[in-house]
């Protein structure tokens, strides 16, 4: 286990040590933004009808062929058909219906012509009336065609999907009411701190409160699992080694926060080391540089830094597409794309550089970055403030304003492309 390794090392460390958990049946609604395990089918042909795309008359498109402005063609009017009505009538040529939005259309007419460029010559242009028509239409004009989209016993989701909130609603009009998923991992937030008090407490005495904890457990949940805050846990190797120990028999993943770099009371090394296998260090990443990762009793455990904006880079660049395959995802990165900088920056520090920023569009229609002016680690407000993240390479050198830097989109899925 060398001393520092890249960003890309270290994901693909924590990557090659989780899998995928056991699938679970769950209900049509809590499957939204989750992989599907197995391929769905739809039990009926959607529409199970040909409807009507809008209001209108219904009527034979040979009817109309010969349809002008100085020459109107005049149907008369036989029926109407609501949504949820059937029309048994036989409509002969030079007959029509009024049909609604969503209505089936009888068998025998292959068009649908949109009410408005319809003007009634008698009656009200319901049942009984006469009305003209000034053009001709096609066959198949403004009708949905029966399992439009999908057929019956048809494939209409594959293992490996992601179900989005849309898709909700085309599984149910398939009759799909439950979907095998990947199971969601349940994991535990351990901030460690003999600094820390609850945040319900107001802080005195060089006490500060614990906004890690809430912090990661919303990154978690964003993630797709299930966070479990545990106590706050006191700068102590017992007090550590208890919580991990008994963190990693109760839960899918264990991610602390503080204690993770080298002084007289950081643990969450040599308690990795000492109940478990101690597989990683430290990232050549900035803020973030202290990252622990090893395994207890086969169960990953993550140490981040106690600075806000490392904690969170960290859990960004690493824990996240690892929470995310535990739950079937094979997309890790969150997009990017390239933007100018606003402003001159200087790089003295050779690591990769995560710039809390913000992204968005000049009047040119160009994409500008422009990176918080206050980068300290230990602030969770600028990143409240920021939608992306600038990231200067490694190496030492100036970046004038205008330079194209690569940006991360914060809250972003994974499966966009840009």
């Amino acid at each position: 286990m060398s001393e520092m390794i890249s960003l890309e090392e270290a994901r693909a460390l924590i990557l090659s040590k989780v899998a995928a958990l056991p699938s679970e049946k769950v209900p049509l609604l809590d499957v939204s933004g989750r992989v599907c395990v197995e391929a769905l089918v739809s039990d009926i042909d959607v529409s199970p009808f040909a409807h009507s795309a809008m209001d209108g008359f219904a009527l034979h498109a040979q009817d109309l062929a010969a349809a002008s402005e100085e020459n109107p063609v005049v149907l008369e009017v036989i029926s109407e058909i609501a949504a949820g009505e059937c029309c048994e009538l036989p409509v002969a040529f030079g007959q029509c219906v009024r049909i609604m939005t969503g209505a089936p259309v009888p068998e025998a007419l292959d068009a649908v012509v949109k009410y408005e460029i319809v003007e009634t010559v008698e009656g009200d242009g319901k049942a009984g009336s006469k009305v003209a028509f000034t053009a001709p239409t096609k066959t198949g004009d403004n009708i949905r065609e029966a399992g439009e989209e999908a057929k019956a016993g048809e494939v209409i989701v594959e293992a490996g999907d992601v179900i989005s909130n849309a898709g909700i609603g085309f599984l149910a009009g398939c009759g799909v009411l439950e979907v095998s998923t990947y199971a969601r991992p349940r994991v535990a937030i351990v901030s460690i701190g003999s600094e820390l008090v609850d945040a319900s407490q107001k802080p005195s005495g060089g006490k500060i409160r614990n906004s890690n904890s809430y912090a990661l457990a919303a990154c978690v949940q964003a993630a797709g699992g299930i966070p479990v805050m545990q106590p706050i846990v006191d700068d102590s190797l017992e007090a550590l080694s208890s919580v991990i120990k008994n963190a990693a028999r109760d839960f899918d993943f264990v991610i602390t926060s503080g204690g993770a770099s080298n002084g007289d009371y950081d643990f969450v090394k040599p308690v990795v080391a000492r109940l478990g296998e101690l597989l990683m260090t430290s990232v050549n990443i900035r803020p973030g540089k202290a990252q622990t990762f090893g395994l207890v009793d086969g169960v990953p455990v993550f140490g981040l830094p106690g600075n806000p904006a490392a904690a969170y880079v960290g859990f960004e660049m690493i824990i996240r597409p690892a929470l995310r395959k535990m739950q079937g995802y094979i997309h890790f990165e969150r997009p990017t794309l390239k933007a100018k900088l606003s402003r001159d920056m200087k790089k003295k520090d050779p690591r990769r550089i995560f710039l809390r920023a913000t992204l968005c569009k000049n009047e040119q229609g160009e994409y500008m970055v422009a990176p918080a002016k206050n980068q300290s680690s230990g602030l969770f407000g600028v990143i409240q403030r920021s939608n992306a993240m600038a990231v200067l390479p490694e190496g030492i050198g100036e970046y004038t304003a205008g330079t194209l830097v690569e940006c991360i989109l914060l809250d972003v899925a994974e499966e966009v492309g840009i």
